[in-house]
């Protein structure tokens, strides 16, 4: 396996994780709820039942989230090598490993620091379809593109 797949692998594991997390957290609110509707009555109930329901709702739109930060890495081929950086390209910029795909945390794999960012990011975006020995600045840092995966 390429370093670039470890990479991809990883991050696929990470948002499915927390994919799972979200699932399994809206499944024990809904149990709570059905067990709470069972054994009470009066305002106490109905507050701690619209409560678990704002709390439901949260947990949705972060699971939608992270179910499209999935659809994004889906759409991803980690063999895909091209001249010009495009999302899912894995950089090497001031020896810095940067991998084009979203705003995610930074991971280790095999003992080097890789840092996800989204294409849409400052630096991100000045990525975008240059090449090797392109050279710019971000807050007065000068980037150098060494090479493309």
């Amino acid at each position: 396996m390429t370093f670039k797949n470890k990479i991809y692998s990883h991050y696929k594991l990470l948002v499915q994780d927390r994919v799972d997390v979200f699932r399994d957290m809206i499944t024990a609110l809904t149990e709570d709820s059905k067990n709470d509707a069972k054994g009470s009555a009066g305002d106490k109930h109905e507050t701690a039942l619209s409560m678990m329901h704002l709390e439901q709702e949260k947990l949705n739109t972060k699971l939608k989230e992270v179910l499209e930060q999935s659809a994004v890495l889906d759409k991803m081929d980690p063999n895909t090598v091209s001249e010009k950086i495009i999302r899912g390209s894995l950089v090497k910029a001031n020896g810095i490993f940067l991998y084009l795909s979203l705003a995610l945390p930074k991971i280790s794999i095999d003992g080097v620091n890789v840092i996800a960012l989204s294409p849409q990011s400052p630096l991100g975006g000045k990525l975008m379809g240059n090449s090797v020995g392109f050279t710019f600045n971000i807050n007065s840092t000068t980037y150098t593109i060494q090479e493309i995966h």
